[in-house]
């Protein structure tokens, strides 16, 4: 198999050296062949086969660049030695190659109307210009010998394109596979910016709000400052903690039975996030509309992460006007409601990324999210998940 691959790898590096090689072995096995055969079943060789067989065995050297010009040549050839009265002779063999190279490059339909116009002609050079029948064995041979030829190239035509269909479709295959590794990448890399920001961003504007306390009520007031520092070393184990349990859960791709390490935050921890926000010196009225049941463990920690992140936004923008948040449970919805009475808002444009991480997880999971400012004054945020 390797040899024969290697021949193949040859004949496509160089095709003339290898079609020249052809070309030079038919023309030997047209000198040859007489004197190796009966006299009955090959024709002496004689100065019509030695000029028409280097004719046409050296027309097959450029088979694959003018294959039909090749044909041309070859039948030509061909019937000219059997109207000059000889017999069979492997001077066939330069037409088959040609009939069959032509083959490999024309359609069904093609190499058939070849196939017959070519046995055509040679039966008609045979017949008209020898003592032969068409019942003969020499035309019946030679006819069969054309056919053969046809038939092999066109099955060697259909191997090669369905060969190439399958390394078409095996190639599309990989390039949609590199293109669904890219997507979930992108979609991985979205998820963690997503998780972080909310993470840390929550964490980080309390520490922020809580160093600016300290650094005013340092002198003035200890105990205040004291209190402020306590709260920032609070923020700050809060947000390493769930830092911890983000990496965690981002360095098991492949376990994903694994349980991890800590529980995901959902709504069960809203009282503790409401508290850390009113340590930082942020009102927040809280009010819960419906029965309250268990959510999806995915809807849970998109409604927690909204919250937390429309809060954050709240004390970073606001100004330190009050917050209400409002929780309505209806019987296929978990409506989500933030608003503010803040004179501004930064993020009224929409062009923040915690806006756009927020809507990201609202699509994410099939809900809907608008937030603008209000027409009285503050900021609205209003999210529905399906419960």
């Amino acid at each position: 198999m390797s040899r024969l691959t290697d021949v193949r790898d040859t004949a496509k590096c160089h095709p003339y050296l290898m079609d020249g090689l052809i070309a030079l072995s038919v023309y030997v096995v047209t000198l040859v062949g007489p004197h190796f055969a009966h006299r009955s079943e090959l024709g002496p060789v004689t100065t019509s086969t030695v000029v028409l067989g280097a004719v046409a065995s050296g027309a097959l050297v450029f088979r694959r660049q003018w294959p039909r010009l090749v044909l041309l040549v070859t039948t030509v050839g061909v019937a000219g030695y059997l109207a000059l009265g000889g017999l069979r002779s492997p001077l066939m063999l330069a037409t088959m190659i040609a009939v069959y190279t032509l083959a490999l490059v024309s359609s069904r339909r093609d190499t058939v109307i070849i196939g017959v116009v070519t046995a055509i002609i040679l039966a008609d050079a045979g017949v008209l210009f020898g003592d032969r029948s068409w019942l003969g064995p020499e035309i019946l041979g030679l006819i069969a010998q054309i056919g053969l030829a046809t038939a092999v190239g066109e099955a060697a035509r259909n191997r090669r394109a369905y060969i190439a269909a399958i390394e078409e479709r095996a190639h599309r295959a990989e390039q949609t596979r590199e293109e669904e590794a890219a997507r979930r990448v992108i979609e991985e890399r979205l998820r963690i910016a997503r998780e972080l920001h909310d993470v840390l961003g929550h964490h980080i504007a309390l520490i922020n709000v809580q160093a600016g306390v300290a650094g005013i009520t340092l002198e003035t007031e200890p105990a205040q400052a004291r209190e402020a520092l306590a709260h920032i070393r609070k923020a700050g184990r809060s947000a390493l903690e769930e830092l911890r349990t983000t990496v965690g859960l981002l360095r098991q791709p492949n376990a994903p039975d694994e349980p991890p390490t800590e529980p995901a935050p959902g709504l069960d921890r809203l009282p503790e996030l409401v508290a850390s926000f009113a340590a930082s010196g942020l009102p927040i009225a809280q009010e819960v509309i419906g029965e309250q049941r268990e959510l999806t463990a995915t809807v849970d920690l998109t409604a927690y992460r909204v919250v937390q992140e429309a809060l954050t936004n709240v004390s970073k923008h606001a100004g330190g006007a009050p917050a209400t948040l409002r929780i309505t449970y209806t019987p296929d919805e978990l409506q989500l409601e933030v608003t503010d009475a803040g004179k501004a808002c930064a993020l009224g444009d929409g062009t923040g990324h915690g806006l756009l991480g927020m809507r990201e997880r609202a699509l994410s999971v099939g809900g809907t999210f608008s937030a603008g400012p209000r027409p009285e004054g503050g900021f609205h945020v209003r999210t529905v998940l399906p419960a």
